[in-house]
């Protein structure tokens, strides 16, 4: 077998038993392993085992006799990427296989490079959306809602000059001003809704609490925070990543699901952090056209991006559950 493979331009180690193979894996890291299934002094299952708890394994394939067929499934199920049988054609099969197999390991690493590629450009991309909210929501705040403030206090104060000597000119100013505290409330929402939260632990707690309150106060759903015991998340990211799944659920349950009624859930149970939002209205269509699907890919990808899980539970008619589970390290 190994002078088989050295025809084919293959660098091939032998080893004469399985503890010599074990020794000699200690040192060397090899690309890919072919292993007995019957060595004479470990058991292949066995040593699979301690290379595993070494941290050892590397890409194998199974050779096995007449009759073990059942026996090699078994350990292609503990993660050999193939098998080959001791039979006359062993020789001729074993090149094929191996260059095979050397091909899939490396078209599997450049796949997960470019998947580790992707999620780090896809969280590239949200935190710069993210850095973009923040700034335009700072200009609104501080810049226009400032300036429309301190206008506002021109006319109150002209107001109050005009109105002894010009009664009409003062109802005007009044009018101006009230019209200048809509645009101020409405800018300071908008400023609000870019940057929802602090950075203290406690921030997706109550920035999920203040979202409630003020979807309530449109008066077109009945909207319900529950959160049973404190929720402190340290990292503000992952807790901006939360808040922005559960103001678009909440988005999509006003604009598409017709919803009556809302309730975010957040608790932390066994190590995991779960946020539910739940309505319900007329959940998602079976074709998945709804203009919905484009808030629920962006919800998987900010999932996604803090190694958490999203399951999206629908119904039609009977509303839409989202749920997003995030492991919490200690």
């Amino acid at each position: 077998m190994a002078d088989a493979l050295r025809a084919e331009g293959y660098e091939v180690f032998t080893a004469g038993s399985g503890q010599a193979a074990l020794k000699w894996c200690e040192g060397h890291r090899p690309d890919l392993m072919l292993l007995d299934l019957k060595l004479r002094d470990v058991n292949a299952l066995v040593m699979l085992e301690k290379l595993r708890a070494g941290k050892a394994l590397v890409p194998f394939i199974i050779v096995t006799g007449q009759g073990d067929e059942k026996v090699a499934v078994e350990v292609m199920k503990q993660g050999a990427l193939d098998y080959v049988m001791k039979n006359t054609a062993l020789l001729d099969l074993l090149p094929g296989v191996v260059k095979r197999t050397l091909t899939g390991i490396v078209q599997r690493k450049i796949l997960g490079e470019a998947e580790v590629e992707r999620q780090r450009l896809e969280a590239e991309v949200i935190a710069t959306s993210e850095r973009e909210r923040t700034s335009i929501g700072a200009d609104l705040h501080d810049g226009l809602g400032q300036q429309l403030t301190a206008i506002e206090l021109m006319c109150t104060a002209l107001k109050d000059e005009a109105a002894r000597e010009a009664p009409r000119l003062a109802r005007r100013l009044e009018q101006v001003s009230a019209q200048l505290r809509e645009a101020i409330a409405q800018t300071r929402a908008l400023a609000r809704g870019l940057v929802p939260m602090g950075d203290g632990a406690d921030a997706l707690q109550t920035g999920l609490a203040e979202l409630v309150e003020r979807v309530g106060h449109l008066g077109r759903v009945q909207c319900r925070f529950e959160c049973r015991e404190a929720v402190l998340l340290p990292d503000p990211v992952v807790a901006g990543h939360l808040y922005r799944i559960a103001q678009e659920a909440v988005n999509n349950a006003l604009k598409h699901a017709g919803a009556g009624r809302l309730t975010i859930r957040l608790a932390k149970k066994d190590g995991v952090l779960r946020l539910e939002i739940a309505d319900d209205g007329a959940g998602l269509s079976k074709s998945g056209s709804n203009r919905a699907g484009v808030g629920l890919g962006v919800m998987q990808h900010r999932a996604r991006v803090i190694g958490a899980k999203l399951t999206v539970h629908s119904k039609r008619g009977e509303g839409v559950t989202v749920l997003c589970e995030l492991p919490l390290k200690s």
